[in-house]
């Protein structure tokens, strides 16, 4: 690696470990991602175990925990702490709002999620995060991980020139992208907006590389060829770079929350013909800021 990636690095792995008193966190990676222990989330929790959460949320932005028997009052509950819940759109027939189903059948030839992207990322406000509990996994050694990877170390590992260029720059996020090969359904609005290459995360300040494979069509300050060739190199970082991510092992009864500001995620579907099913509930976001 150049000595700016080492910097970038290193600046992130030897941040002093935070101390936690009510809940245990362990985590997964050096630079993403961490196990939660010593709470149920079926139970009222309390004011300090929600702080210690809410700064473990933004020390890894991915938080594991296991063994949560969960209803969707629960689920609901539980993400109301971090903000305002984000409605299904297209909204769900006869069925929970706020909550989506996840489910992969034997048929199924393909799963959304699978290649890296972010959440909705052509609306205005995309979302603050998701909580994603997974219930039935596939058989054991069939696959169904889920990748992590951090956008804040995306950006912190670019060269400085590179970094100067794109703190300057836009992208136009539209949701047809995702649809490509695919019908949209009925009833849904395709969004699309514009927002910087680079965000600051509204809590910490910190930049992020805010592009991604599934939603960022184009870069309007750029010639169509010059913006193809910068998005292709930055959109394949997350796959280029195994440094950035943390790959979390489903289980029964895994609730993950990831926060879709900073991270992208990739849901591999290497299990055909088995199934997964679990159900998602979101939590609304802001405007993105440069």
């Amino acid at each position: 690696m150049e000595q700016y990636e080492l910097d970038a690095v290193r600046a992130v792995t030897t941040r002093p470990a935070k101390e936690y008193r009510t809940v245990t966190v362990d985590p997964v990676t050096p630079v993403i991602g961490a196990e939660v222990s010593g709470v149920d989330l079926s139970k009222e929790l309390s004011d300090d175990q929600l702080a210690e959460l809410k700064q473990a949320f933004l020390d890894h932005h991915v938080l594991v925990f296991r063994g949560q028997e969960l209803t969707d009052e629960d689920h609901k509950r539980f993400a109301g702490h971090f903000g305002e819940l984000r409605p299904v759109n297209p909204p769900p027939v006869d069925a929970d709002p706020y909550v989506l189903e996840i489910s992969t059948g034997a048929e199924a030839d393909n799963v959304a999620g699978n290649g890296w992207h972010a959440d909705g990322t052509a609306d205005a406000e995309p979302s603050l995060g998701s909580m994603l509990h997974i219930t039935r996994v596939p058989e054991p050694g069939s696959g169904g991980d889920t990748l992590f990877a951090n956008m804040h170390l995306a950006y912190e590992m670019l060269s400085p020139t590179m970094r100067e260029l794109l703190d300057g720059l836009t992208a136009i996020h539209d949701g047809l992208v995702a649809f490509q090969g695919y019908t949209p359904p009925e009833g849904y609005v395709i969004p699309k907006s514009e927002h910087p290459l680079v965000v600051r995360h509204p809590e910490t300040d910190r930049r992020i590389l805010y592009v991604n494979k599934a939603y960022t069509a184009r870069i309007p300050q750029l010639s169509p060829d010059e913006s193809r060739a910068l998005l292709d190199l930055l959109c394949a970082l997350p796959a280029q770079r195994p440094l950035l991510s943390c790959r979390i092992r489903w289980t029964p009864n895994t609730l993950v929350f990831w926060d879709n500001r900073c991270v992208q995620h990739h849901a591999t579907y290497d299990y055909h013909p088995h199934t997964r099913y679990g159900r998602r509930v979101a939590i609304n976001g802001g405007p993105l800021k440069g």
